[in-house]
């Protein structure tokens, strides 16, 4: 009968033994870190694992690239929390791990690979996921990734070929967020409403300086964050980074230098937003953790140190699961309530605290010449000679622009494309089944700068003069109506209210609303100057003014006849720069709701 007894745990054993016996080095390894993967051996390595580990491993697509790839992603635990609803009904955070969203600093997917396979099949973390769920897309950007040259990344120490920084569009990804314009970035936003992760970690490589760190990190700044999620980023960063380095590495703070020509002259905020990942996690009310291991050390020695800083974080909330839920939980409730309270100050931008901190650099040594060929400072560091300078740390950030925000939004029928971007992330809101007239808040947007030159695709709107005022409007059946009582409020804010630095308005959105669509012919406009001047005097004063100071509107006869057109109520009753979208008050929320 003993044998009998012992045939399964022998049959556990000879299962296990199976899969540890499988060769199970990861492709980059196999090529001693020289070379990444492509996609298809990279899907295929964990497909295997996931076959290998059923119950801890699922593999799975999220969508699909403009050139047809699939998105995939890997959901990983312990004891078969794969989904979800699982997750939250265990109580387990989640914890969202991206790479390759810019697919040149791709460490974070082989990483991934080896943190999986570690944990999944080879023993060597076998508890590291008891307490959470884990969410890895190992390629965020899969155009991009194909899309290999060994000249994509000059200021980078291998792989031998790198992808490419823009999707197949030509977008950059880490600047989507908000405007959501590529698919894979729609089909990110699925993902993450799915999830509604609790922590997001992305996995970049930096450029610029030459330092002694192989890694620096970057976490949004405090007064961007719920005071329960800056509280726990705060304490786990103490105690994650000092776990880190006791791994046999160095590490820092983001560093961007005031002068990339002289360390010593000090660090500042990068002026990370909405746009980037991890700014799109705090408006979502999340701790997120940028990753930058150092372009300049060996491609195996940044893969390790991605690999040993998100193992170290995941150890950390493995030990205090609870403290991380009770964080973002907190946040959401907090976002929900202000929309009930009075006096609310929500920040759109923020400018550098004028106070700095004294910051230890372990740098190199280095000299500045000057350049024939630039004409300008030329460094180079000398990475024999490592030296700690004390530099001046800006990196703390203040609020600047606040606004006090509406009980809700309402969006006119007619902007579909501003419709579609509450769609895409998720944000609740409700359709006026007739049209309704209201008085409502609002802005008049005046003197638009455009920039000069396109970034991502838009021609950004970098300047305007806005004015509060009042509207009494009819709004058509079908008008979106996006109150604020829900935990996606600060999305909708950044995306509607026009000064916020990623509002719809500065990516373009709005334009339009810029756009007189009726004119004068000059005949007509000489007779209104005529008649403006004898009814109105002071517009004589105002016109020799501007004729004075400005020498390029004297110059113009179509600018000196627009002036008296743009003051008369033939061009006021076009409403030439007013904003569409109306901040409505709670009682005209209440009057709205109750029709």
């Amino acid at each position: 009968m003993r044998p009998r007894r012992l045939l399964p745990p022998l049959l556990l054993a000879l299962a296990s033994t199976t899969a540890h016996a499988a060769d199970w080095t990861t492709p980059a390894e196999a090529a001693g870190f020289h070379t990444t993967p492509d996609l298809a051996a990279t899907l295929d390595y964990l497909k295997r694992l996931a076959a290998a580990a059923p119950g801890k491993l699922h593999v799975e697509t999220f969508g699909t690239s403009p050139e047809g790839r699939p998105l995939t992603v890997v959901v990983a635990s312990a004891d078969g929390t794969l989904t979800p609803e699982a997750a939250r009904a265990a109580g387990k955070p989640v914890v969202l791990l991206q790479a390759g969203i810019h697919p040149g600093e791709i460490e974070g997917k082989d990483a991934g690979l080896m943190l999986l396979r570690d944990f999944a099949v080879a023993g060597r973390l076998p508890h590291l996921l008891d307490h959470a769920v884990l969410v890895f897309i190992p390629v965020f950007s899969v155009d991009g990734h194909e899309n290999t040259s060994p000249y994509h990344r000059i200021n980078q120490d291998g792989p031998a070929a790198q992808g490419f920084r823009g999707q197949s569009q030509y977008l950059n990804l880490n600047r989507d967020y908000v405007k959501a314009e590529a698919p894979e970035m729609r089909d990110w936003l699925r993902l993450w409403q799915r999830w509604l992760p609790d922590l997001l970690i992305d996995i970049h490589t930096t450029d610029g300086a030459d330092y002694q760190y192989d890694l620096t990190w970057y976490t949004e700044d405090p007064h961007k964050l719920d005071p329960a999620v800056a509280a726990w980023q705060r304490a786990t960063m103490a105690r994650v980074i000092p776990a880190y380095e006791r791994r046999g590495h160095l590490a820092s703070i983001y560093l961007d230098f005031k002068d990339g020509r002289d360390p010593r002259k000090g660090i500042a905020n990068f002026g990370s937003g909405p746009r980037f990942s991890t700014g799109y996690a705090a408006l979502q009310n999340r701790p997120a953790l940028l990753v930058e291991t150092h372009m300049l050390k060996p491609y195996a020695v940044r893969v390790r140190a991605s690999y040993d800083i998100v193992a170290a974080m995941l150890g950390d909330i493995g030990r205090d699961p609870t403290a991380l839920l009770a964080a973002t939980r907190k946040a959401d409730d907090d976002v929900v309530a202000r929309a009930s309270s009075t006096g609310a100050q929500v920040p759109l931008t923020f400018k550098a605290d004028p106070a700095s901190t004294p910051y230890a650099l372990k740098g190199y040594a280095f000299t500045v010449s000057h350049s024939d060929i630039s004409n300008s400072d030329w460094i180079r560091y000398d990475a024999r000679h490592p030296q700690t300078y004390t530099i001046p740390n800006w990196n703390g950030l203040l609020p600047d622009i606040s606004v006090a925000p509406p009980a809700a939004y309402a969006v006119p029928a007619p902007w579909t494309e501003a419709i579609a971007r509450l769609d895409a992330h998720g944000i609740a809101y409700h359709r006026l089944a007739r049209p309704m007239k209201l008085t409502a808040g609002g802005y008049q947007l005046d003197a638009p700068h455009w920039a000069g030159q396109p970034f991502e695709g838009h021609l950004m709107l970098r300047r305007f003069d806005p004015h509060a005022v009042t509207r009494e409007v009819t709004l058509p059946a079908g008008s979106a109506i996006v109150p604020l009582a829900q935990r996606a409020a600060n999305v909708a804010i950044e995306l509607l209210e026009p000064q916020a630095p990623d509002s719809l308005l500065r990516w373009g959105y709005f334009d339009a609303v810029f756009e007189p669509k009726e004119y004068g012919e000059p005949r007509v406009l000489e007779l209104l100057a005529r008649d403006m001047l004898a009814r109105n005097p002071a517009l004589q004063a105002e016109f020799d003014r501007k004729l004075h100071d400005d020498p390029v509107f004297a110059a113009s006869p179509q600018a000196r006849l627009m002036f008296f057109f743009e003051r008369s109520p033939w061009y006021a009753a076009q409403n030439v720069g007013a904003y569409p979208v109306l901040r409505l008050d709670a009682a005209a929320l209440h009057a709205l709701d109750g029709q």
